[in-house]
Formats: C-alpha cells, sequence, structure tokens
C-alpha cells in the first residue's frame, strides 16, 4: 500500500506545453543569443528568484542588444515557449484532488506568470486554476530554485509533510534528482500529462 498522500506537479512540459526553442529562435531574429546570456551572467536565475524585477530582466536583456526594442518586444519574445494547457489535463488533476493532496512547484518568473494568467483567463473561468491546487509556489515568489534541494525541504516544511509521502512530477532529470535528494519519490516526465504519465502517477499512488 503507497503511503503517498501529496502529488507535487511541475507546471511547463508537465501540465503546459512548452518549447523552449520558440524563445530561442524569437530572441536570435532579435540579434541575441540567450545561451551566450546564460553563460555570462545571473540575469535568469536571479530573475525566477524574485532577485531582480521584471523591469531589470528587461533592461538587462536589452544591454545585450545592439538595437533599442520595446518592453513588448521583449516579453514577446520571452513568452515565445509557452504554449496551450489542454483540458483533459485540468480534469485528470481535479479528479486526483478527490484523493490526494496536490500542490504546483514551478521555477518560474513574473513575466511568464502574467502571460500565463492571462491565457487562462481566455480559455477557462479564472478562479479554476487556484482552485485545482491546495497550494501553488512559483521560484520568484519564494526565492528558491530548482533544482537545489533547499527548495525542496521548504515546500515539505511548509505543507507539514515528511518528503517520502509526496511525489514530485517533473520534466527536468535534474529537477527530479534534487527531489530524490531532498528524499521524495520522484516520476521522471518524458512527455506533458497524459495517458502514460497517469498510467505512471496511478502505479505510484497504489504500489
Amino acid at each position: 500500500m503507497s503511503t503517498i498522500s501529496t502529488v507535487i506537479f511541475d507546471l511547463g512540459g508537465v501540465i503546459l506545453n512548452l518549447n523552449q526553442d520558440l524563445t530561442l529562435r524569437a530572441f536570435q531574429r532579435l540579434g541575441l543569443d540567450l545561451s551566450q546570456v546564460n553563460f555570462n551572467s545571473h540575469i535568469f536565475t536571479d530573475f525566477e528568484t524574485g532577485k531582480i524585477s521584471a523591469s531589470d530582466f528587461r533592461m538587462g536583456i536589452r544591454s545585450h542588444l545592439k538595437q533599442n526594442i520595446s518592453d513588448e518586444a521583449i516579453d514577446t519574445a520571452w513568452n515565445a515557449m509557452l504554449l496551450d494547457l489542454p483540458e483533459h489535463r485540468l480534469k485528470a488533476i481535479e479528479q486526483l484532488r478527490k484523493t490526494h493532496k496536490v500542490y504546483l512547484l514551478s521555477n518560474t518568473n513574473s513575466i511568464h506568470i502574467d502571460a500565463f494568467n492571462s491565457y487562462f483567463k481566455q480559455q477557462y473561468q479564472p478562479e479554476r486554476w487556484v482552485q485545482l491546487f491546495d497550494k501553488i509556489y512559483y521560484s520568484y515568489e519564494i526565492g528558491l530554485r530548482k533544482p537545489n534541494t533547499d527548495i525542496y525541504d521548504f515546500v515539505t516544511t511548509d505543507i507539514q509533510i515528511q518528503p517520502e509521502h509526496c511525489l514530485f512530477i517533473d520534466d527536468s532529470l535534474a529537477n527530479i534528482n534534487g527531489a530524490a535528494d531532498a528524499g521524495l519519490k520522484t516520476i521522471h516526465a518524458l512527455e506533458p500529462l497524459g495517458e502514460k504519465l497517469w498510467r505512471q502517477l496511478k502505479t505510484a499512488l497504489t504500489e
């Protein structure tokens, strides 16, 4: 009999469809190689842990560009990776909430969340998102970031549960390894939430 009482989902690549290459290509068209920016600075980590604001992030991006582009152009390129969220994934989580505690833990930033919230409001009832989870943890709000073990320690302490009673699902192997190091049970999502991942989840909850 499984001792797992709590499931913690990642957002992008698990619940929300994501394609990071679209953002890389969008910035390339603006004359910027994001991989080089990431190599030479901490701007992305700082933005995802709330150390810098959206305005600071845009200013940092603009400092690497030869041309002066608008905030809107930066946001559009930055948000290009965010795709759709199918109804069946919401229904699956709603079904899971009948038997288990469900949380969200995402490495993200204010620009992405503003765009996601706007998308969700257009597609669904806005309150449905927060009703899906017992609590939502965004890295930029709590100042911690996966795969560091301190973020998993923070979450399990906050919800007052032993890590071995939690199942963590993420599409990043590094994040999965970090969670495992923190004592959580894990599933590495090789594809977003669908029939295959749902079967893996149900098996983990019954073994």
